[in-house]
């Protein structure tokens, strides 16, 4: 099993930056896919971007493209999200996740590890 660990929420106006950042500890050969995933208030978790660790494609929710921006460092497994122009529906609770296989990014169901979470709150 894999431990990650996120960290880089926090309290931000409309129209600012923020970086995450989620690094896994233990062994993570078998890490394929890397996501991020958010939930609001009373909402559902929902599918914000993820990325193939080996070729760097990438997936993205229509209500974030153009606006944030996910990466990966190969050999350590650690997945960033830039998001810049944060607005306040952006606000949640935000949970990286990793999977073992290269198929459907966007489902939660292709994960199989999942962080505790970072409190990303936008400000209006």
């Amino acid at each position: 099993q894999v431990l990650l660990v996120e960290s880089g929420g926090g309290l931000v106006q409309a129209g600012a930056s923020l970086r995450l950042s989620c690094e896994p500890s233990g062994d993570n050969k078998n890490i394929r896919s890397m996501g991020w995933f958010r939930q609001a208030p009373g909402k559902d978790r929902e599918f914000v971007a993820a990325i193939r660790r080996r070729d760097g494609t990438t997936e993205y929710a229509d209500s974030v493209k153009g606006r944030f921006a996910i990466s990966r460092d190969i050999a350590k497994a650690t997945v960033f999200l830039q998001m810049n122009s944060l607005k306040p529906e952006d606000t949640g609770v935000y949970f990286c996740a990793t999977g073992p296989q290269n198929g459907y990014m966007t489902s939660p169901t292709s994960y199989t590890d999942w962080g505790q979470g970072t409190q990303v709150t936008v400000s209006s």
